[in-house]
């Protein structure tokens, strides 16, 4: 039998309703009593004895809440901090600077044109990146037989294209022309590769653990020093022979060495560099959306240095605070002072695995409070009488939130000058995604016995929904066991397939290429290692209704044609829809939303029916639906396909008042 049946009731009287159930028995009780005005003296003690009730009510009805919350404190379940958005940012050179490369300082600060009511949305640079003078203004692809010119696709940034050809075979080669000599220095590039198969309309990012990103296939980095193409260093290939995303760093040829040369149908001279094929060993050719040269990570954060947080007393479980929060994970280099200088500490999660001489502290991202430990797990900071600030922060970044999540070209100001740099063409190429907000009570109430379940192992598809909401700002997820996006209605062994929705606003919301990367590193590290994993977008059929509706002869015509089309855009709604949604209630209303119109749902004719008949409307003259803009046979249900969700078109809906015969 369920726990449920035995849960005690929880008594949530108020005071008006004790001060008139007391009013109610004292006829039975004493029946002399006969004056129950509120003048009258015996009136004013059961008034005073209620609202004590009503307090004493109250507290013991926080009770079992509060031993919820202690006992999700004991099983280690906190609120998820924000987390920060990250992007990639583009930053060229003046043609006219002097120099032939420049650096920009790990750190650096970049922001949108615009911000919101918190303030500027701040970005900065996750390292130092060395950028070259030397701008990439050409992109070939050599088959051995013609060069195709890739470079109005690489600016397009919209559509796939082959560095290799088609056929991506040995001695093909992905050619990159630059409009002056490369200097001695490394050439750092980054290729987005992470959309490399659509199904349909859908985009689709193959997630790959660090043990399966092996490429078999070999490729050499040369130039062209006009006469032949002589060997490059390659110091770094995250994109394992562009098959991934990630970044590439090239060292520059000695001075001197790059001659300009046309090749294919290029009007301009050009000097070249290109990754040639060794040994080929793609199962299909590479596609790749776009590839930019002096491009480096960026995350939305602050980074505050040398903060003092106060001095250590020689008490346990001491506990200080930084002063900006939230702070970002693996971003705090706390030190101590005990004595002989500054020493960092080390962070953990708790202190049951700590000694008690161990220099650990427990840190609270959301509330930057910072906890030592009792002598008995973790250590006691030294105290020091003459000195109150023998704690500091060396470094810390903070940041987080869904207002990072911009669009392409929204990060496009730089903040502090930089020698040479283009400040006006500053940009990013793609979204910025991953960032979310604080969790809340409910949510993380909601989540903890998922949480228990999936022990932060995907193992079931539930496992893998459950842990991509956790990955971002994600709104619902669906796992597909044996679902493989190239090969529909086979199953295929060992493949699972997530399709997510973020969490924006919008009648068909799609993530963006950074979020499905989000989503994929949050469940790579927690999938089993044989699983095939696949994160993807949803795919949307247009649903469009076409009603007659017969009203009440006192209802308003404009205002029952409102609502029906209010009713049905929220029942067809993604994230909101489905068949416990209310449109009677307001907006932002959390008893609104359905959870969702159902993956793969069909359209039940019967319950579209029963939705459109509310108040107002006296009967239903004629329903049909119709999906991509094909009619549906009426009084019969719909369905839309596996994992399939709708969009509301614009619906019709016709209202008159009844015509007496």
């Amino acid at each position: 039998m369920p726990l449920q049946d035995y849960l005690p009731l929880i008594d949530d009287r108020s005071y008006d309703t004790l001060v008139a159930e007391a009013r109610s028995r004292i006829p039975r009780y004493t029946p002399e009593w006969t004056n129950l005005n509120d003048s009258d003296p015996g009136m004013t003690m059961v008034q005073l004895f209620a609202w004590l009730s009503e307090i004493q009510l109250y507290r013991m009805s926080k009770v079992p809440q509060l031993h919820y919350l202690k006992f999700l404190e004991l099983i280690g379940v906190e609120l998820e901090p924000a987390k920060p958005a990250s992007a990639l940012v583009t930053f060229p050179l003046l043609a006219s600077f002097s120099k032939t490369s420049t650096i920009v300082p790990m750190h650096t600060q970049i922001s949108s044109e615009q911000g919101d009511d918190q303030g500027k949305i701040i970005f900065e640079t996750d390292k130092a990146l060395t950028v070259v003078r030397a701008q990439l203004l050409s992109l070939l692809a050599d088959d051995g037989f013609n060069f195709r010119d890739l470079t109005q696709d690489n600016a397009d940034s919209l559509s796939l294209f082959q560095p290799f050809g088609p056929a991506a075979v040995e001695k093909n080669a992905f050619m990159l022309g630059f409009d002056e000599e490369l200097p001695e220095e490394t050439l750092h590039l980054y290729s987005w590769c992470q959309q490399q198969v659509t199904a349909g309309e859908v985009v689709v990012a193959s997630c790959f653990s660090a043990a399966q990103s092996v490429s078999s296939t070999r490729l050499l980095w040369e130039y062209w020093n006009g006469a032949e193409w002589r060997p490059l260093v390659l110091l770094k290939d995250e994109t394992q022979a562009f098959t991934v995303s990630g970044e590439i760093q090239v060292a520059g040829p000695a001075s001197g060495n790059m001659v300009a040369e046309k090749f294919g149908d290029l009007a301009d001279k050009r000097y070249w560099i290109r990754a040639r094929i060794d040994s080929a060993g793609y199962e299909q050719a590479p596609q790749i959306l776009a590839l930019r040269s002096n491009t480096v990570a960026v995350t939305q954060a602050q980074t505050f240095e040398l903060e003092l947080v106060g001095g250590s007393n020689g008490e346990i479980d001491q506990v200080l605070r930084l002063r900006y929060t939230p702070v970002i994970s693996a971003s705090l280099i706390l030190q101590v002072d005990e004595g002989e200088g500054f020493q960092d500490w080390v962070e953990v999660v708790d202190f049951f695995g700590s000694q008690k001489d161990d220099p650990h502290y427990v840190l609270n991202r959301a509330t930057g409070e910072i906890r030592f430990g009792d002598g008995t797990r973790g250590r006691v900071p030294v105290a020091n009488a003459n000195n109150r600030t023998n704690v500091r922060a060396k470094i810390y970044r903070i940041g987080g939130g869904v207002r990072g999540n911009l669009g392409a070209g929204k990060i496009n100001k730089l903040m502090q000058s930089i020698e040479g740099v283009q400040a006006n063409a500053v940009s990013n190429v793609f979204e910025a995604a991953g960032g979310s907000d604080e969790e809340s009570l409910d949510d993380a109430i909601k989540r903890a016995p998922r949480s228990i379940k999936t022990h932060e192992r995907a193992v079931s598809a539930e496992d893998f929904e459950e842990l991509a909401l956790r990955a971002g700002n994600i709104g619902r997820a669906k796992a597909l066991p044996l679902y493989h996006p190239d090969f529909p209605g086979i199953d295929v062994p060992g493949v699972v397939s997530v399709i997510v929705i973020p969490n924006i606003e919008g009648g068909a919301p799609v993530p963006s290429a950074g979020t499905l990367q989000s989503v994929c590193q949050y469940l790579n590290d927690r999938r089993l290692l044989t699983s095939e994993l696949y994160v993807i977008g949803p795919r949307y059929r247009r649903v469009r209704v076409h009603a007659q509706l017969v009203i009440n002869d006192d209802a308003d015509l404009a205002d029952v044609k409102a609502a029906a089309l209010d009713n049905l855009n929220l029942y067809f709604h993604p994230l909101l829809g489905g068949e416990d949604s209310d449109w009677t209630k307001a907006e932002g209303d959390p008893e609104r939303s359905g959870g969702g119109w159902p993956f793969g749902g069909a359209i039940y004719y019967s319950l579209l029916y029963r939705r459109l008949l509310f108040n107002g409307v006296k009967r239903i003259e004629s329903l049909q639906i119709e999906l991509d803009g094909e009619a549906m046979p009426e009084c019969k249900d719909v369905d839309i396909g596996l994992g399939i969700l709708l969009e509301s078109d614009e619906h019709d809906i016709d209202v008159s008042y009844e015509v007496n015969a």
